[in-house]
């Protein structure tokens, strides 16, 4: 890919493999629980042949939105399988203290991961803490009936060198999002999945898809509990079919004037110091403004206590960037509500963080979707050429981030 000498078709087909990475993901994390869309998998297929053979810049373009509205195929896909499998999500306060027990904490996407590891560990006086995506383990009501479903731990991916170490038990690492590990920690730490580093014990599934953690059980048994690092309460598990019910309030809280504006800040969090932006921008806000999230992009705000409208959060988080689906869902049925043509005639603003492939995905499916003026952080992707670019801002009027104050301005302004 990157020999192709032609740079705008060499920037297409980058864009367009990141998205099929994250797509690929998406329809993983189905596949481990059953469910398969044959579709999704014939498309991915035919977009790697296309990428590899000679097509014009009008073709790839083509392809890129196909991309995005099969993407959102493999969220619906992956949203009815976590749904079906642990019963549909609901509004859920989480813990982000610990208790007295020895703990296990884990990390990543994969909920059957965490679903084996609660069965295995109940009775067992082991308590399980979830960590960055996981933390919407909290909101499936077959997983949180586990009384040790302690609470989650730490902040997002990227801080795992601190959080892993003050966590004391052992760590399980699910399908991506492992950052170098530690000595401080090498020597508990498991991964498992789509998940692996050089010298850390991989744990496989069996040929029934499960796991067996009975290593790390006994392990967690032999250590401290973890060190206390907060003690808040964080309220989550806001899924499309539960802000459904919620609409027709929601509705009359925006015509009455309460609700001016959605502002979705999802997407990923990372550690460069210039993503604080995300968390000055939930500062800045009004507070006749909501946001709408998932994805570890809320980890900036997602301690601010920003209060509620007539009982509505002004945070209201989907859960995992598996979850996004939920924020396209809760769109269009806005469009539906406000019989507007178009997402662009709604009142809400797209202010995206992104760093991996399913959010380069779930950017072309917004685009797909038709929404112009989307801001994107904290840079624009290094693989757009100058010319792609410029096509972007032209058909999309996408942009890159300024400052906090002008845009959280701008916003509430709807531009």
């Amino acid at each position: 890919m990157l020999s192709t000498p032609n740079e705008d078709i060499r920037s297409l087909r980058e864009m367009i493999t990141y998205a099929l990475k994250g797509m690929a993901a998406y329809t993983y994390h189905a596949n481990i629980l059953g469910y398969f869309d044959d579709a999704i998998v014939a498309f991915i297929y035919r977009a790697l042949t296309a990428v590899s053979r000679e097509h014009t810049l009008g073709e790839l373009v083509t392809l890129a939105l196909e991309a995005g509205k099969v993407n959102i195929d493999a969220m619906a896909l992956l949203d009815k399988a976590n749904n079906e499998t642990f019963g549909q999500s609901t509004m859920s306060k989480v813990s982000l203290a610990v208790r007295e027990n020895p703990g296990i904490l884990i990390s990543g996407h994969d909920l059957k991961d965490i679903a084996d590891l609660l069965a295995q560990t109940d009775g067992t006086g082991v308590d399980v803490y979830t960590h960055s995506e996981m933390i919407a383990a909290h909101y499936y009501p077959k997983l949180k009936k586990f009384s040790h479903l302690a609470g989650n731990y730490g902040n997002a991916w990227w801080n795992q060198e601190e959080d892993f170490v003050k966590f004391n038990g052992p760590i399980i690492v699910t399908s991506n999002c492992i950052t170098p590990v530690q000595p401080s920690y090498a020597g508990r730490i498991f991964t498992t999945g789509p998940a692996a580093y050089p010298g850390v014990h991989h744990i496989q599934r069996d040929e029934k898809e499960r796991i067996d953690f009975a290593e790390v059980i006994a392990l967690a048994k032999r250590l401290p509990p973890p060190k206390q690092i907060d003690a808040q309460i964080f309220t989550g598990g806001f899924g499309w079919r539960q802000l459904a019910e919620a609409a027709p309030k929601i509705i009359d809280l925006v015509k009455s004037g309460k609700i001016k504006r959605f502002i979705v800040i999802a997407g990923c969090d990372g550690r460069d110091r210039s993503r604080i932006y995300y968390h000055e921008v939930a500062e800045r806000l009004p507070v006749d403004s909501i946001i709408l999230t998932a994805g570890c992009a809320k980890y900036p705000f997602m301690k601010l206590n920003l209060g509620e409208i007539d009982g509505i959060p002004r945070i209201i988080d989907a859960g995992q960037c598996n979850d996004c689906y939920s924020l396209v869902k809760i769109a269009l049925l806005l469009m539906e509500g406000f019989a507007a043509k178009s997402i662009n005639d709604l009142p809400i603003s797209f202010d995206i963080a992104w760093y991996d492939q399913k959010a380069v995905a779930v950017l072309l499916s917004l685009l797909h979707l038709g929404v112009a003026g989307l801001r994107l952080g904290p840079t624009l992707p290094g693989f757009l050429s100058p010319q792609v670019r410029t096509m972007l801002v032209e058909q999309f009027a996408l942009r890159p981030i300024g400052t906090s104050e002008a845009d959280a301005q701008a916003m509430m302004a709807g531009k």
